[in-house]
């Protein structure tokens, strides 16, 4: 007989997976104006992830009022509630409603039938989910994930993001068949702006703070001779949806030097967040590690 937790864990899930299908039959406005809501109250209860939000921004946007920090870390609260209210549409909606919710404007040429290997360089805004769901409509790809905790949840999500044909590799095996994948003329789809501590990372500033920063992309790159190609989904104003902006594929990267390709990515992150600081996932705990003797942010 499962243990009383095991049940309440599974009745969790069966609540959690009924609500996202309810949320994909909704229109977009009004799921999307419920998580705006949901993210305003949930913002007003003191808890760890609003204690992050306001200490990353206060490192990245130093001299700030503190009318200003509060004004941005309460938009970006609603963003990223808003967003996991918005995964019942992005997991479950139709590819009509999708395709209808995404507009994608490209530097580079999607209809070439042998374009040369790449990297989609993604970074974690509120809508990437969004973006890259769209991508795969009509494209093939392959996308990398970091594995949750809960197996339940790993497994809904793993098939979820790739019932449009998405070849889903989980980081734990990602090295050789990401480069598998690329030398087949696959393209991969990979966000690497997360601390995931000292293995295959350096620090180089983000916002002018020393962050722990993959190497991944640049070491794939090389490895393979595919180009990186930046991109990023947005939340547009006025419940519009998604807009995917895909960039032209970075010059000369990877270039001989590890630390120089790794701060040219936080760069070119730096560009974006200014564009749309609200939209970041702040939430993360993007300084966890820190250079040696340097005490924590959190």
């Amino acid at each position: 007989m499962a243990a009383p937790t095991q049940i309440t864990k599974r009745i969790g899930f069966s609540l959690a997976l009924c609500l996202l299908r309810i949320l994909a039959l909704m229109p977009y406005g009004v799921s999307a104006r419920l998580g705006n809501v949901l993210g305003t109250l949930l913002y007003q209860i003191p808890s760890s992830r609003k204690r992050i939000v306001h200490t990353n921004l206060r490192l990245c946007f130093p001299n700030r009022s503190a009318q200003e920090y509060e004004r941005l870390a309460l938009a970006n609260f609603r963003h990223v509630i808003r967003s996991y209210v918005e995964r019942g549409i992005q997991w479950f909606g139709s590819r009509r409603a999708i395709s209808k919710l995404v507009c994608v404007q490209s530097a580079i040429d999607l209809s070439e039938t042998d374009p040369p290997p790449t990297i989609y360089m993604g970074f974690h805004f509120v809508a990437i989910e969004a973006g890259s769901m769209m991508y795969s409509l009509s494209n093939p790809i392959a996308s990398l994930y970091t594995p949750m905790s809960s197996t339940r949840v790993d497994q809904l999500a793993k098939q979820q993001r790739g019932r449009f044909g998405a070849e889903m590799i989980s980081r734990a095996d990602s090295a050789r068949r990401t480069l598998a994948t690329l030398k087949r003329g696959k393209p991969v789809m990979l966000a690497a702006d997360m601390d995931h501590g000292h293995r295959d990372s350096l620090f180089v500033p983000f916002f002018g703070v020393p962050a722990c920063t993959l190497t991944s992309i640049a070491r794939l790159a090389k490895a393979s001779g595919a180009r990186v190609v930046p991109f990023v989904t947005e939340v547009l104003p006025g419940y519009q949806g998604y807009k995917m902006t895909i960039f032209a594929a970075l010059a000369d990267y990877p270039s001989h030097d590890l630390q120089e390709d790794a701060r040219r990515m936080n760069a070119f992150l730096e560009e974006q967040v200014r564009r749309m600081p609200d939209q970041y996932y702040w939430v993360h705990r993007r300084f966890k590690t820190r250079p040696h003797g340097e005490p924590p942010v959190y």
